[in-house]
């Protein structure tokens, strides 16, 4: 098998595993319960949240677990959005958003909230002119992705946050999901930041809204104790001490995986170079991304006869939904290429020879589909 589709989900490592499986059999307390295996169980809990606190570079306090990346996205937007409804409704965002973003800025357009879309500049980098242009005085939220998923259009964080600053009364929220354990993330920049586990080899079904303590918002969930009171529930012991564990697995040999993902991701784009398509994906995007599209080939149809030699890519984002990349469309201004892209993930895990057979049997399939026309 070759998996080329890391930017969808991750395998879970072996040790975070082991860590998930020890602490359902050793910590089964309740963390909110007040006898020993609940005290045990919220020690462990409150352990883990400091280790990712200073991995992370932000405090304990402002840690909200989540069931993952698009829980912490509603969270943030709706929570913002319902607490400081009175400061205005107005909402800024781009079109490289992922779905858990924009589809919650688009329910809170059908209840009277006005949403405008910041322009690219031709790499797909926020126009920082038109976003000042924008903010306005009743702008509540902007709302922009570190690394866009599908193109993997990387963003300024620090310039974009020094623009919507310019206003204090406007909160900055970014899905740094496919950043984290990619590249080394600045919080002070953003008031709330969304990511998930899966992303970087941790269990799926837990993820973090990192909100500065000077920062209010309504809860998406109300109900009984749990770690914080922005997000009520039983907090899940062995997913919060795995996704400490996941986290720290990642940063460890930190230059040495990116080196090598830097090293896979040149050795690809000379190889795609030699083919017939078009390489979406520009010098401003993480190197773990590759988004190519096809001439007049229906992305669905490559996709499948690669997953006959069980070689795993994907078309858009998996939690994306219409016939085309909203994504591609937005970097490269092109219908056709944005309805027959693909996007080739990259990881540490990945191998020369993974890509030396992946373009094997792609160029294959390419010559076939293309005499088949």
């Amino acid at each position: 098998m070759i998996y080329l589709d890391y930017s969808a989900t991750t395998p879970v490592n072996k040790l975070v595993l082991e860590t998930y499986s020890r602490v359902c059999q050793e910590f089964i307390g309740n963390p909110n319960s007040l006898h020993k295996l609940g005290v045990d169980a919220r020690k462990l809990i409150d352990a883990s949240t400091n280790q990712i606190a200073n991995i992370l570079g932000v405090k304990s306090s402002e840690i909200i677990y989540t069931s993952g990346a698009s829980e912490a996205n509603n969270m943030a937007i709706k929570g913002v959005c319902s607490k400081y409804k009175n400061r205005g409704k107005h909402i800024i965002t781009t079109e490289l958003e992922h779905s858990s973003v924009i589809a919650p800025l688009f329910y809170l357009q059908n209840c009277g909230f006005e949403i405008d879309f910041v322009k690219l500049d031709e790499d797909g980098l926020v126009d920082l002119e038109n976003l000042k242009s924008l903010i306005r005085e009743d702008t509540i939220l902007v709302s922009i992705a570190s690394v866009n998923s599908e193109v993997g259009v990387r963003q300024n964080l620090e310039a974009i946050s020094k623009v919507v600053k310019k206003n204090p009364k406007t909160i900055f929220h970014s899905d740094v999901t496919q950043s984290i354990g990619k590249e080394y993330i600045n919080f002070s920049y953003l008031d709330l930041a969304s990511f998930s586990a899966q992303k970087f080899y941790g269990m799926k079904g837990i993820g973090c809204l990192i909100k500065k303590d000077n920062l209010n918002i309504d809860p998406l969930i109300h109900g009984g104790k749990s770690t914080t009171a922005f997000r009520s529930g039983t907090p899940a012991t062995p997913l919060i001490a795995s996704l400490a564990k996941a986290l720290r697995l990642a940063y460890e040999d930190f230059d040495n995986k990116n080196n090598k993902v830097i090293e896979l991701h040149n050795y690809l784009i000379e190889k795609l170079k030699l083919l017939n398509i078009y390489i979406n994906s520009n010098d401003k995007c993480l190197p773990h991304i590759i988004n190519i599209s096809l001439d007049n080939i229906k992305s669905e149809v490559m996709l499948h006869a690669l997953e006959e030699k069980e070689i795993y890519i994907s078309t858009q984002t998996a939690c994306s939904s219409g016939n085309y990349s909203k994504a591609v469309f937005a970097v490269t201004n092109d219908k056709n290429r944005a309805s027959s892209s693909l996007r080739i993930s990259l990881s540490y895990l990945t191998e020369i020879r993974d890509i030396d057979n992946f373009i094997i049997y792609f160029k294959d399939f390419l010559d076939k589909l293309d005499f088949r026309r």
